[in-house]
């Protein structure tokens, strides 16, 4: 039990780290420096985490990561349903605390949704969206895979590769989808900005739902295949 422990609170560090980022500083196009602040955000709190929990539960804290791994043989099917619902609750728990801080202090959330994803950056294309997410995440799950594998020999850097990454997916993508590149992050921020009276997040949450685990699996395949002698 102690890795979905440390499952869910990885994923609560990171929606909190970097969702409440995003509702603070804002992700516009105009005010660029926004864009920075989150994709650090996210990023830097990938790498405490890795450090932190990593030796406990491998640190997926997404589950588009977990089915990398799944896919690429290093967990079992009751593993990787263990590790989601653990991410998932995370993500909710973490997005139900920025709810309570932002509305009891009566901070202004600059993205509006408690820094859902959403679909405005590609002019509402759920087929544009889905394939920023795919792209993204294969990016992201297959440098994880890559810094991961039993061949690889990058020593305590690897940490730092796979939150580097992840800032650099975000640099990118904030503008076009708000980036997901997981869907834990995406339903937590989406359910809570429902209960807060905003559905629009959770009608367009099936594509970050399937743009990362579509992108997750292809980076398995591809990884697998690649790394095959």
């Amino acid at each position: 039990m102690k890795k979905y422990l440390a499952e869910f609170i990885g994923t609560a560090t990171l929606v909190i780290l970097g969702c409440g980022t995003a509702m603070l500083v804002g992700c516009d196009a105009v005010n660029g420096g926004g864009y920075i602040l989150t994709a650090l955000a996210f990023g830097l709190t990938i790498v405490a985490m890795a450090y932190s929990i990593g030796n406990i539960s491998g640190c997926h804290i997404n589950p588009a990561v977990s089915l990398g791994v799944l896919l690429s043989g290093g967990m079992s099917a009751g593993e990787f349903v263990g590790y989601v619902i653990a991410q998932c609750a995370g993500a909710f728990a973490g997005s139900g605390l920025l709810a309570g801080i932002f509305n009891l202090g009566g901070v202004q959330d600059m993205t509006g949704g408690f820094g859902a994803n959403g679909l405005a950056g590609v002019n509402g294309s759920a087929v544009a969206g889905l394939i920023v997410e795919i792209v993204l995440t294969f990016i992201f799950v297959t440098a994880i895979l890559g810094v991961t594998s039993k061949k690889a020999n990058h020593g305590s850097f690897g940490c730092l590769v796979i939150g580097l990454t992840l800032v650099v997916v975000h640099i990118l993508g904030i503008g076009l989808t708000g980036t997901s590149v997981n869907p834990a992050r995406s339903f937590g921020p989406a359910l809570v900005a429902l209960l807060n009276g905003n559905a629009a997040p959770l009608s367009q949450l099936w594509v970050f739902i399937v743009g990362p685990l579509a992108g997750a699996a292809l980076a398995a395949g591809v990884y697998g295949f690649l790394e095959a002698k």
